[in-house]
């Protein structure tokens, strides 16, 4: 019966089944929102925060530092987040955890768009910025792997890592509205305006697709993989104590994941501020080359599920791994310096580094869910990729600005490339685990 026809189908089993697009639409939803997020705040960080929040600080370059800083403080509250509602996703179910995940990252969102600065309220406007950013990392961390369990959980077994795909083509999405509206006011806004209310108007506009996202969330069903769980008494009291047999599986996870995390906020975040302070490029000439470059990762997210359920998951991480390793080491000269950048070479850099984020990025909606059973994969699958957050993207920006600064642009390529090199060592030693029983 095809999805259109029915609002949810039902298992063998007897249990309820959503139809492909509503499973669609709760598991991408609250990645979009989440990437959204992430982004509107990444760009703030770069250019508008270290005015407003740090407008004490003399030297441009230690604000900068400073607000990206308090970009990572939501990377180090996700282990917390991921703990917490990976305890509820196990024992209560997806469904309700998700909900209020969604809830604890829109609220927290829309409270950045109206903080006062560092000029009415000193140094405790910074203290409120980072207890928002660690209110979006408890909620954002509970999002991805309830999201991911929502779409693999509803999944054929041969289609596992396409419907894994569902989660993650939210990035893209969240990515492209944040820069497109971001866009937008900048070219109908004078810079003195986004520093005094401009870069508000994200934060705010992102109340609207909470809403959204709480409508699909409520109609949605419980996943037949946990109703059976339910059913046949596997649900554990103490998922967080269950996890404990698990830890290299949380290890591998968090170590083979970490490249994802760095090649996304190296291309995401700090190329955007180096393309403007170092290159000369105009905050909307690079933001319009970034949105050219995120259609390739939208397109390749897909190739690479594809491809996984095909081929195996290990194989496929490892070859794209490989080539990420490869790229690290001559993709900083294609945006140069000053003297000697060009267009074509930063949109090269940009276009292909997306291609190779794709790739990676795409098939972790499966694998690391397929890393445990059923009665500890929210809190498995969100612990190694909320650390893998930490390892890998939450001091990117800021160790990217640093290596360059001191040791010149091709320092970054040994940081991309001893990442890289740490995710295959992790790869080398995880199972493939494409023909799983899932329902386990």
């Amino acid at each position: 019966m095809p999805g259109s026809q029915a609002a949810a189908l039902t298992t063998q089993e007897g249990q309820k089944r959503d139809s492909i697009a509503e499973i669609i639409a709760a598991s991408m939803v609250g990645t979009a929102i989440e990437f959204y997020d992430n982004y509107c705040y990444s760009i703030a960080a770069a250019f508008f925060f270290p005015k407003v929040f740090f407008a004490n600080i003399s030297d441009p370059f230690l604000a900068t530092l400073l607000s990206f800083t308090t970009f990572a403080v939501s990377f180090l509250a996700r282990p917390f987040g991921s703990l917490l509602f990976g305890h509820f996703g196990d024992k209560m179910g997806r469904k309700k955890t998700l909900v209020v995940a969604l809830m604890t990252m829109g609220i927290s969102t829309f409270v950045v768009g109206v903080l006062p600065g560092y000029d009415t309220l000193g140094a405790a406007a910074v203290v409120l910025l980072c207890i928002c950013r660690a209110c979006q990392g408890l909620g954002l961390a509970g999002e991805w792997s309830g999201a991911a369990l929502v779409a693999t959980e509803n999944a054929p077994a041969n289609k596992r890592a396409l419907y894994g795909s569902f989660p993650n083509l939210g990035a893209p999405i969240g990515f492209f509205c944040a820069y497109g509206i971001n866009l937008l006011l900048e070219s109908n806004l004078s810079n003195d305006t986004m520093l005094a209310w401009g870069w508000r108007v994200p934060f705010l506009l992102s109340a609207i697709l909470v809403v959204v996202g709480l409508v699909v969330r409520e109609r949605m069903s419980e996943t037949p993989v946990f109703q059976k769980a339910v059913k046949e008494d596997r649900v554990v009291k103490a998922p967080l104590v269950e996890l404990v047999k698990y830890w290299k599986q949380v290890v591998l996870g968090t170590c083979a994941m970490g490249i994802t995390y760095t090649l996304f906020y190296v291309l995401g975040t700090w190329s955007l501020s180096y393309g403007e302070k170092t290159l000369g490029y105009s905050h909307a000439e690079f933001l319009g080359m970034q949105m050219i470059s995120i259609f390739f990762f939208a397109a390749f997210i897909v190739v690479g599920c594809l491809q996984a359920d095909k081929r195996g998951r290990k194989a496929v991480l490892l070859f794209t791994t490989a080539v990420t390793a490869v790229f690290s080491f001559f993709s900083p000269a294609l945006l140069g310096t000053a003297e000697t950048t060009s267009v074509v070479g930063v949109l090269t850099f940009l276009c292909v580094g997306f291609v190779l984020m794709g790739g990676l990025f795409g098939p972790c909606g499966a694998y690391l869910p397929e890393l445990f059973p059923a009665n500890v994969r929210y809190s498995g699958a969100g612990l190694a990729y909320n650390l893998a957050s930490i390892l890998g993207g939450a001091f990117a920006p800021t160790i990217a600005t640093y290596l360059v600064t001191e040791f010149g642009i091709m320092a970054l390529g040994w940081y991309l490339g001893g990442m890289s090199v740490l995710a295959l060592v992790a790869l080398f030693l995880i199972k493939e685990s494409k023909d799983m029983d899932y329902e386990k």
